[in-house]
């Protein structure tokens, strides 16, 4: 007998590979399943420009992108958090930080189903434009707006949903993706144990069990075998030892070395201290 439902992950036409350079944008949510690739030696791009929860605030990310960055990844994860945005009043813009300002200068606004798909539309299209064979995967952040009220917070990921899933449809295109991130956390982890303290954002145990899910569906083969090799390095880096001038420790310490350089000679592009010779 079952008693949770399972999130059904369809395999996408692409893999991540080993050491693959990837973009993420958008809310928290991002920054934590970004940061989690980087702790897995791969070489991620996360919010260079600051958290970004709206489809708005992700465009302008993306056109800075544009225009500063020589190289763009072959994977981009975009992550909507809410579909409210605030306006600067004496200009009329939307602004991606209010920078602790007056909120008397902004006006709040709720971006429709349309305009939320036509600002990813916008992200999709200039990414295209810089890489053309790039994969764009879509996700809604599972992560809670109090401050909207519960219900406007679902409505909030309702909207959010509903633009992903026209621009989807309307493009169909098989380098456009969407992960259910949301789902996984609402539909089939769907209890408080999963949540940090604030019960909003989900727990590091809720963000390990979507990056095994990724892996499952998203890795390669070869991407799979790179975190078999990464791990048990990982932690005989992050070995703290008692005694750290003991001849037992300076020989673990040594082999931990050897091992090292040999990850880096097989996997020159990962993201780990190559070049270190007094790891401790």
């Amino acid at each position: 007998m079952e008693f949770r439902t399972q999130v059904v992950i369809h395999e996408p036409p692409f893999h991540i590979e080993p050491c693959e350079e990837i973009l993420f944008v958008g809310s928290c949510f991002a920054d934590a399943v970004g940061q989690r690739f980087r702790d897995e030696a791969f070489p991620a791009t996360v919010n260079p420009y600051g958290v970004m929860y709206n489809p708005a605030s992700i465009l302008h990310t993306i056109q800075r992108l544009a225009a500063t960055s020589p190289v763009t990844p072959r994977v981009a994860f975009l992550t909507l958090g809410t579909n409210h945005v605030y306006r600067l009043k004496a200009t009329g813009e939307i602004v991606d930080n209010c920078e602790k300002r007056p909120q008397h200068l902004f006006q709040e606004e709720v971006l429709s189903v349309d305009e939320c798909a036509d600002y990813l539309r916008q992200s999709v299209d200039l990414l295209r434009s810089i890489y053309p064979d790039v994969h764009v995967v879509l996700t809604v952040s599972p992560i809670r707006y109090r401050k909207y009220g519960y219900h406007g917070s679902q409505l909030s990921k309702a909207t959010l949903l509903l633009a992903i899933d026209k621009l989807i449809h309307q493009t169909s295109s098989v380098s456009l993706h969407y992960f259910p991130a949301y789902e996984l956390v609402l539909d089939e982890l769907r209890d408080y144990r999963f949540y940090a303290p604030d019960m909003l954002h989900p727990s590091a145990q809720a963000v390990d069990y979507i990056w095994e899910r990724l892996v499952d569906s998203y890795f390669s083969p070869a991407a799979k075998d790179f975190l078999a090799d990464w791990h048990p390095l990982k932690q005989a880096l992050a070995h703290k030892p008692f005694h750290a001038d003991s001849p037992e420790y300076r020989t673990f310490h040594e082999q931990t070395q050897q091992r090292l350089a040999a990850f880096c000679q097989k996997y020159p592009a990962a993201l780990v201290p190559c070049d270190s010779g007094s790891q401790s």
